[in-house]
């Protein structure tokens, strides 16, 4: 169920990942416009993004510890400044990547939001298309560097989808790959079971319950059982490379 003031794709319009396909970017848009929150929502959803939709910093806050790929977040929010949360964020460690959306069109302005943490500024009003294409920039520079990483024993290569332990090619199945690749680009931060699910969706709306934990069993047998952690009650674990 979504959760209370917190506006969610049905579950029918999540994108779906192909075998052989990054996982869907998944991102947290907060912005308390409703016709500009569900218009970007709705956009994104279609163009392929996994999205939560909040309209307040106080909900951003109970969802940051979400594993998002990019926050999406509005200057001026009813109960504080997106701006200055996000300079909060950063203050804390936490680099997620972030656009700002805001009327605000100085100079000036566009400093205080780069300066606070922002990786890119959008002044409204903008079209959806130029939000999407510089999230495509934002998920270059996410997905697209140093596709080669090493975590201990086990070398992956992102770009060719390839797997080494101890220098010997491992292979894994679609769904074993998908997983492995969204535990690796999310390295260092915990994943729960249900973000899990949402990225692997596309492979089989109906994932049996226990469907993750028995690839993470299969992936573990083939990358050692210490390649994958299990944070009791929250989810799972690749340490950082």
């Amino acid at each position: 169920m979504p959760r209370q003031g917190v506006s969610l794709p049905a579950m029918p319009t999540q994108p779906e990942a192909q075998p052989g396909e990054d996982p869907p970017m998944r991102l947290l848009l907060v912005e308390d416009d409703p016709i500009l929150g569900g218009g970007l929502r709705d956009f994104l959803v279609s163009d392929g993004y996994a999205i939560d939709w909040c309209v307040s910093l106080a909900q951003a806050k109970s969802l940051i510890s979400e594993p998002y790929d990019a926050l999406l977040v509005d200057w001026n929010l009813p109960d504080g400044s997106g701006v200055d949360w996000l300079k909060s964020l950063r203050g804390k460690g936490l680099a997620i990547p972030a656009l700002v959306l805001t009327a605000r069109d100085l100079l000036s302005d566009r400093i205080q939001g780069l300066d606070s943490g922002a990786d890119d500024f959008l002044v409204k009003p903008f079209a959806p298309e130029e939000l999407s294409a510089r999230l495509r920039a934002i998920s270059r520079r996410i997905f697209g560097s140093a596709q080669r990483k090493a975590f201990g024993p086990v070398e992956v290569d992102l770009n060719a989808k390839a797997v080494w332990l101890d220098g010997l090619p491992v292979e894994l199945t679609a769904r074993e790959w998908a997983i492995w690749e969204a535990l690796v680009l999310r390295a260092g931060r915990i994943v729960s079971k249900s973000e899990l699910e949402l990225l692997v969706l596309g492979f089989d709306s109906e994932l049996m319950s226990n469907s993750i934990e028995v690839h993470i069993f299969k992936l573990r047998s083939k990358l050692r059982k210490t390649s994958i952690e299990t944070i009791r009650g929250l989810g799972y674990r690749i340490p950082a490379a």
